[in-house]
């Protein structure tokens, strides 16, 4: 099977006709009615004028019908672009027009938000996966009135199947481009590496609760249906409802950040649910505190722990520190993020470009079949991400002997709060806009529960309380993007070239040096 047809046959033909595939809430899905959705939704959007390359939106909680959305989209070439829920009104018609999205999955309670984006946008169709609204059915109703189509377009592994958008260093989110074979890679990856943790089957239940928005999410749905295995879907990560699913329905392999997993270890469920059915965790996505990771291998005794590190840009994980490596009592290597994947190749380059010496800190270059083709429309960006045909991460670290990779602080000024990566040029661009700021930084700060919480550094052109930049921000930006608390100062720190110094703000937050990740 090449690796075009194991992409899209990963979701609907790999289980036996009569296997649970799927799990969303009270709805059970097997591997043959998932197909037959699947096929009629192929037909749905032939139907509807959608054909290779062009773009389908899915802006919703997680749920079947992206499932189904995405599978059929593979199928005949178009690109799913997953929306993130949580973003505004503005960044959400940002997306949808930079995208060029002709139809749009959305529900009910996010119709509200999309309204901009589709009034301006001109967006074909748009369909609810909740209750029909204002005549329009719902998504499977939309789905099933079409007889399958199991027609499959003419596909090639540098065709693009998915269209994710990360936060933009310049104000705005760019499209990484993430191709068939890139994917189709990405799946085959665990496999490579012959370890146990990574193998999957029939009899795995991943629990799908990270969002499908994020590489991570989608990912893992991928890993455990191509597998036919079971999918059981949470619409968002709530901590009880997760601890839950583990005992309910014998969850077996999940993917957590480590913010829920600090969260887990506070819900008072984690003294009295079963969660014996557990066998691989799965964490990344952020630094994870020592001793945070030490208590959820407590929590989760019959699991094996493995870190990943990775991006969107990669398809995910890239790099993944293995069971062996982690001891509740600790180990030197579980302060790495790991060792790349078989078809993963990595570099640490000086800021000329040129390698360093061994065991030095650089930043981190990626060369590998899972790397995304580009950045959408946006050649100058594509450029500033390569060097030559390495991806260049963002992240400085350096390589031990045995290969294992050690982040030691972000070469970009992002901020991980809860596992989402929040870029400080967006916020900071926001508030320059209010005319009683007339400076700005912005910084991330340790957080018990997030990990990092975004902080903002003003000064101010006129008198303005906290509050109301906090509010005025609000109205153009996500919520978890907002600055939980603001400074005002006369002059913030720069250089001789004019450059704010934001380790100088950040140092008397992160006392032992600095942000470091490992």
């Amino acid at each position: 099977m090449s690796g075009v047809e194991l992409l899209v046959a990963s979701m609907s033909e790999r289980g036996a006709p009569d296997h649970l595939a799927v799990v969303d809430g009270d709805f059970r899905l097997r591997y043959g009615e998932l197909h037959r959705l699947v096929l009629s939704c192929v037909a749905s959007l032939r139907a509807a004028g959608i054909g290779h390359g062009d773009r389908v939106g899915y802006l919703g909680l997680n749920s079947l019908d992206y499932i189904v959305l995405l599978q059929a989209a593979l199928r005949i070439g178009a690109v799913t672009v997953a929306v993130n829920w949580r973003l505004s009104a503005p960044e959400i018609d940002y997306i949808v027009a930079d995208a060029g999205i002709a139809l749009l999955v959305t529900e009910s309670a996010r119709l509200m938000v999309a309204a901009p984006a589709i009034a301006r946008s001109g967006v074909r169709t748009v369909l609810l996966t909740a209750a029909a609204h204002d005549g329009r059915p719902p998504f499977r109703d939309w789905c099933a009135a079409h007889a399958p189509d199991p027609t499959l377009a003419d596909l090639t592994a540098h065709d693009v199947a998915v269209q994710l958008y990360t936060s933009g260093t310049t104000g705005h989110p760019k499209g990484a481009l993430l191709t068939h074979g890139a994917l189709a890679a990405s799946l085959r990856q665990g496999g490579l590496t012959g370890e146990d943790w990574c193998r999957w089957s029939d009899a795995d239940r991943g629990l799908v609760a990270m969002p499908q928005f994020h590489i991570g999410g989608t990912a893992f749905t991928l890993q455990a249906l191509n597998a036919g295995g079971t999918a059981v879907l949470l619409g968002r990560p709530d901590i009880g409802e997760m601890l839950s699913m583990v005992e309910r329905e014998g969850i077996t392999k999940m993917f957590a950040v480590p913010a829920v997993l600090g969260q887990m270890l506070a819900h008072p469920l984690a003294a009295t649910a079963d969660l014996s059915s557990l066998r691989t965790m799965l964490y990344g996505a952020s630094p994870i505190p020592a001793d945070v990771l030490r208590r959820s291998m407590r929590l989760f005794p019959n699991a094996a722990f493995v870190q990943l590190y990775g991006a969107t840009e990669t398809c995910g994980t890239v790099v993944y520190l293995p069971p062996e490596d982690h001891d509740v009592g600790g180990t030197a290597r579980m302060a790495a993020c790991g060792k790349p994947y078989p078809q993963v190749e990595l570099r640490i380059v000086g800021s000329d470009g040129a390698d360093v010496a061994f065991g030095a800190i650089g930043e981190v270059l990626v060369r590998s079949p899972l790397v995304m083709r580009g950045y959408h429309r946006l050649a100058e960006a594509t450029a500033a991400a390569f060097d030559g045909d390495w991806y260049r991460t963002g992240d400085s670290g350096r390589l031990d002997a045995d290969g294992y990779l050690y982040l030691h602080d972000r070469v970009k000024d992002m901020i991980v709060s809860g596992g989402e990566n929040i870029y400080p040029a967006e916020i900071e661009n926001v508030l320059h806009d209010h005319p009683a700021v007339r400076d700005c930084a912005i910084i991330g700060v340790p957080d018990n529960r997030w990990g990092e919480a975004v902080r903002a550094v003003v000064v101010r052109a006129a008198p303005v309380e906290a509050d109301a930049l906090i509010a005025f921000a609000r109205t153009r930006l996500a919520g978890y993007k907002l600055p939980k608390a603001i400074d005002f100062v006369d002059e913030l720190p720069r250089n001789s070239s004019g450059k704010i110094l934001k380790r100088v703000l950040r140092a008397p937050f992160w006392p032992d040096g600095g942000r470091q990740v490992a």
